[in-house]
């Protein structure tokens, strides 16, 4: 077994890359036991000669700076080979209410997307009109709450004037046409910077357009702003400060998408579009009280976007309703055929859903014992009485998530996508340098074995197995967001999840609950979450602070 493990000593090959030149025999017994080895003296000589020969091959291949856009040729896919998919695209029917202008102007922050694509398409409001009303809300607001990387002015007035002039001409494309919105800075759009909310970044223009920009561009929606994230897609600390939470200003937004979070709730935007690797989506609308939806693995491609990770990215929608999101999704969902892990999924959402007929399972082993806010039981109690026969069930999770995959499969693609970043001190400008941080997490990550890389993946084939042995017996399972390892297994696995809010605390913070689907059953799943907050008020409450224009 010992050989498996000659070709992942490349920690030898790091300390070579930062300046040591010779490797010898105390080197390789100085590493072994990084990688929980012991080698004998003839064992490691005999191995000299070609971990100082492989030395060299690295440090050959990193004259050759890859770019973190440049993808891998293995590709992860959270379907199992015994896993049937209905493939057919059926109509899907938006409703699109009467609405009126309000009265008091500033409401028009927090009107659902429905309710102002009726203003657009009717010409009550004007899509330039609305345009400058929210780049206003965000030239006002988004230096308290920090939320803001660039305001996307000349695009913006550019493509609402289009969109203006096509729904005068009648060519109306659909819910987003002429419906301002913001992208997570980690999103290539032409001509404007791109961040990844990190210093060394801070300039980057990239010469592309994400897939994300392009199929929201086709529908006719205006992009207003670049709004921050973590840096380089980590907690809510950016090269421009803390985004700040709109229901208090003195805690964070959480992270990594921090930005679209807190600039939706706030009303600057009337939704925004995150990723997440590991809780950026969830994370940040559990702690904002947004309706975060985290589709299936692969359900909307990521070109265009930066690489963290390329078996756990994944892009989604930041809004204030189900409904919303379910509007978004809509538009967003398929392929370019750029991102080798997206796929062209059905999404046959219906906006009625009779719950009596669906299988709902909540985790009962999640659920607190002592529930201290209510605020979880009485989301079941709600879906109870809309018809819900709602299951008690466990979560598969004890015994089977018991290493920290995700951890070792983050590091591992984290620490290959920013290569050149830790080898050529780049990661020495980063504004956060904490041992949790980006800068110490890739350095320390370059010690991971290519063969622990590989056999962590092989055990999450197994989690997969088995958590989707249990998964695929209900439509939707309810979990309180921060439940057990559900955030870390449900993103291995792939399987989709909506976070949306659920009450307040003590403190006058919203809490949240978390509904998740099968594979690319995005429209059970919404259409459950739409049909809980029709019967509540939680995702129509807003922070005061930011609810006048004055």
């Amino acid at each position: 077994m010992k050989y498996l493990v000659i070709s992942a000593i490349f920690s030898i090959a790091f300390l070579f890359c930062r300046g040591q030149q010779t490797i010898d025999t105390q080197d390789i017994h100085a590493a072994s036991k990084i990688i929980s080895m012991d080698f004998t003296t003839s064992e490691a000589d005999s191995m000299l000669g070609t971990l100082q020969s492989r030395a060299r091959v690295y440090h050959k291949m990193h004259q050759y700076n890859l770019a973190n856009a440049t993808p891998l040729t293995l590709t992860f896919s959270p379907l199992l080979p015994d896993m049937k998919q209905d493939n057919r695209q059926r109509d899907v029917k938006f409703h699109l209410p009467t609405t009126q202008m309000p009265a008091n102007r500033s409401e028009l922050a927090f009107y659902s997307i429905p309710q102002l694509a009726s203003l657009i398409k009717s010409r009550k409001i004007s899509s330039v009109a609305l345009t400058k009303f929210f780049i206003n809300r965000l030239k006002k607001f988004g230096d308290t709450l920090h939320c803001v990387i660039s305001i996307t002015e000349d695009i913006a007035m550019k493509e609402a004037a289009e969109a203006d002039k096509e729904i005068a001409a009648g060519k109306y494309r659909g819910l987003l046409h002429g419906i301002p919105y913001g992208l997570k800075d980690l999103f290539a759009v032409k001509g404007t910077k791109t961040t990844w909310g990190a210093a060394p970044y801070k300039d980057q223009i990239l010469d592309a357009d994400s897939y994300v920009y392009t199929k929201l561009r086709e529908a006719g929606a205006v992009l207003v702003a670049k709004l921050s994230t973590g840096a380089l897609a980590m907690g809510d600390y950016w090269y421009g400060g803390r985004t700040r939470n709109p229901w208090n200003l003195q805690t964070g937004s959480s992270g990594s998408s921090a930005g679209p979070a807190s600039a939706t709730v706030a009303g600057l935007v009337p939704f925004a579009i995150g990723t997440e690797t590991y809780g950026s989506i969830i994370s940040p609308s559990v702690v904002c009280g947004a309706t975060g939806l985290r589709p299936t693995f692969g359900a909307i491609s990521r070109s265009g976007a930066m690489t963290l990770s390329w078996s756990l990215d994944k892009a989604g929608p930041l809004c204030r309703s189900a409904e919303d999101a379910a509007v978004v999704f809509y538009y967003l969902h398929g392929t370019d055929g750029l991102d080798a892990s997206a796929i062209q999924m059905p999404f046959n959402y219906k906006e009625q859903i009779d719950l009596s007929k669906l299988r709902i399972g909540y985790a009962v082993n999640y659920f607190p014992k002592k529930d201290t806010t209510g605020n979880e039981y009485k989301v079941l109690e709600v879906l109870r009485s809309k018809g819900a026969h709602l299951i008690p069930m466990n979560f598969p999770d004890s015994g089977i998530y018991n290493i920290d995959m995700i951890g070792l499969v983050i590091g591992s693609e984290a620490s290959a996508a920013f290569d050149a970043f830790t080898r050529t001190g780049l990661d020495d400008l980063m504004t956060n340098q904490g041992k949790g941080e980006w800068p110490n997490y890739f350095r320390a990550s370059r010690f991971i074995p290519a063969a622990e890389y590989v056999n962590v993946n092989r055990h999450r084939y197994i989690l997969m197995q088995k958590v989707n042995a249990v998964l695929r017996d209900y439509d939707v399972i309810i979990c309180p967001s921060w439940g057990g390892n559900q955030l870390a297994i449900t993103n291995l696995t792939g399987h989709p999840a909506v976070a949306l809010p659920n009450g307040f605390n003590k403190a006058g913070m919203p809490t949240s609950i978390t509904f998740v689907g099968n594979l690319y059953d995005e429209a059970t799943l919404l259409a459950v979450a739409k049909a809980y907050q029709d019967a509540t008020e939680w995702n129509k409450k807003h922070p005061e602070m930011f609810m006048s224009e004055k």
